[in-house]
């Protein structure tokens, strides 16, 4: 069971990153700023100026005293966000808030939420202040980096996607679909060898998927019954799926039933260790590359608050 809790008010610190999406963002940004002093909500602001910059805005931010932050972009902004938050030994992460007002391509992990992909209706959020303690993943890479993520995270056929993405950006939601048709036709399945609980499995397999919440890819769903808040992670292993198979369950890749499926499995624990045997696939956290080979996944329990509907 999920609770929820009501926001205290305080300033807010707002980190946007100005290459989100596809559009016009000085024209955006004048209606925020039109919807947030409308609803009078106190703020500073900073505009991100180079790759992972978020990281330092937020932990500055958090120095000067503020525990508010809003994130204007998409899943990457929100996922640096977060890294710098989890990263930060200034305070409690459980004593920060994020809200988010949407402008980036995929923007998977408002949809868990049913948060709206527009300004006015994220702002009104924002001001009715509906929060909710959400888990945050933890990755460990073969060079021992260590990343957050607060959406889904996996390696495979995904992480393909993830960085034929990277290089697609440029058209929008597009991008996804073109990714995915490019992932079909050239992704090579590779041998994953999977270790959690009392549980190793070692199997041809199209993508391994951890995650938090229930979107990823630009609308698919691969998780199975998710709590954002439980404390364990939801794995999907998708087997020797082929072409054929991705084909003819396309719409269930976008309605979550790719679950039910009789080569595809999930399950729940507080760790898994996943160890590609024969090759070396991207690892995707959020949508970002953090790297490829094996990782290590664990969970950090009701880690930070994120404002919800």
């Amino acid at each position: 069971m999920q609770h929820f809790a009501k926001l205290n008010a305080g300033s807010w610190f707002l980190i946007a990153n100005p290459t989100s999406g596809n559009r016009n963002f000085s024209e955006q940004w004048k209606r925020i700023q039109h919807h947030l002093k409308a609803k009078q909500i106190d703020y500073s602001f900073a505009f991100t100026k180079y790759s992972k910059h978020e990281i330092e805005l937020v932990q500055n931010a958090i120095q000067q005293g503020f525990r508010n932050i809003i994130t204007v972009g998409g899943d990457g902004t929100l996922n640096y966000v977060v890294n710098g938050i989890m990263l930060q030994r200034y305070v409690k992460t459980s004593d920060i808030t994020i809200a988010v007002i949407p402008l980036g391509t995929g923007n998977d992990w408002i949809k868990t939420y049913q948060i709206p992909n527009s300004i006015d209706k994220a702002v009104k959020i924002i001001y009715q202040g509906k929060t909710i303690l959400q888990d945050i993943g933890v990755l460990k890479t073969d060079d021992k980096s260590i990343s957050y993520f607060n959406n889904v995270a996996g390696l495979g056929y995904d992480g393909y996607i993830v960085n034929k993405v990277n290089s697609l950006k440029k058209l929008g939601a597009a991008a996804y679909i073109l990714a995915g048709i490019a992932g079909l036709l050239f992704y090579k399945k590779s041998t994953f060898k999977i270790i959690f609980d009392d549980k190793t499995i070692e199997t041809k397999c199209l993508m391994s998927i951890i995650g938090i919440c229930k979107f990823s890819g630009g609308g698919m769903q691969f998780t199975k019954n998710v709590n954002t808040s439980d404390g364990l992670l939801d794995i999907t292993i998708a087997k020797n799926l082929n072409f054929l198979d991705l084909i003819l369950n396309l719409p269930k890749l976008y309605s979550g039933k790719i679950v039910h499926h009789k080569k595809v499995e999930t399950y729940k624990t507080k760790e898994i260790n996943v160890i590609p045997v024969n090759s070396k696939p991207f690892i995707q956290a959020d949508g970002e590359l953090i790297g490829s080979g094996n990782v290590t996944a664990t969970i950090v329990k009701k880690a930070i608050n994120f404002v919800i509907c």
